[in-house]
């Protein structure tokens, strides 16, 4: 089971890259997530005879209203992070991003004061673990003595802040769902709600980009399905701990594919990421 978390930290990595290329071209924020989503719906379509899977538990209220919160706190977090991602290196928004390990770890441990589901995950040596990789990130960031924010760098926090909080607030529901049937009707909402709110005028797309964000797609669905299995089986903590990979790959993947520069501090932060992910796997029970 570490494997799976591990490879999809290596997606994540792969699907960064993929969406950066992508956002160079000639397509507005709102024409890539409705291109994005909908590649995600059509990719995921076939495999539902097969996976598809929602208990009764699910159509409660409580857990539809559960799910619609999920799916507009996901369209706010895509745009920040498109947002920021359209103006910024790979490697100048990925250390903030990747806070999201260092939020999800926060809201569980909050959320494990008031709600039962949550109380079995306050393990305080990979929070602590945690709290180092992510305060590593962070600190790659800072130049001159002081953190160089900007509001591409703030949308960047704010949307790392809205995808931990989906994914904290999803450990409730996934139960009920098969991961693949989970992803594609949260995908599926995303897509309607957006087209019903924003109206688009889709603009013509050429064919090497559609191309680009199918691949994109596909790598996400994989990526999501893992993410989902990984917090039924493992719990939102230790599945974040093992995620937190991701900035190390796309490092490596920004230098070859994106001729960004990698510098002394990011190649510390992902010593320490590494060594932080070695002694949560020994120490998992």
């Amino acid at each position: 089971m570490f494997y799976l978390p591990i490879f999809g930290a290596f997606l994540e990595a792969v699907d960064i890259i993929i969406t950066k290329k992508v956002l160079k071209k000639k397509i507005s924020s709102i024409d890539y997530i409705l291109y994005i989503f909908l590649c995600i719906v059509l990719v995921s379509l076939p495999f539902l005879f097969f996976f598809w899977r929602i208990d009764k538990e699910a159509l409660e209220l409580k857990n539809l209203a559960i799910f619609i919160i999920i799916v507009i706190v996901s369209i706010f977090a895509n745009f920040l992070v498109i947002y920021s991602l359209r103006k910024k290196d790979v490697s100048e928004i990925e250390p903030i991003r990747l806070t999201t390990p260092l939020f999800t770890v926060l809201l569980v441990f909050i959320f494990g004061f008031f709600f039962e589901v949550y109380s079995t995950e306050r393990n305080y040596l990979i929070l602590a673990l945690t709290l180092v990789a992510s305060l590593t990130l962070i600190l790659t960031h800072i130049k001159k003595g002081h953190l160089d924010f900007n509001k591409y760098i703030i949308a960047a926090l704010a949307g790392s802040f809205l995808f931990a909080l989906e994914i904290v607030i999803s450990k409730p529901i996934l139960l009920y769902y098969n991961p693949l049937t989970f992803y594609f009707l949260r995908s599926l909402l995303i897509f309607i709600m957006c087209w019903i709110f924003f109206h688009p005028k889709i603009s013509n797309v050429e064919i090497k980009t559609r191309a680009m964000i199918l691949v994109s797609a596909i790598i996400a669905v994989i990526y999501r399905v893992i993410l989902y299995n990984g917090i039924i089986n493992l719990g939102v903590i230790f599945t974040t701990i093992l995620f937190i990979l991701a900035p190390v790959f796309i490092y490596i993947f920004a230098a070859i594919f994106l001729k960004e520069k990698i510098t002394l501090k990011q190649i510390i932060s992902s010593i320490i990421i590494v060594l932080c992910v070695v002694i949560a796997i020994l120490n998992w029970k």
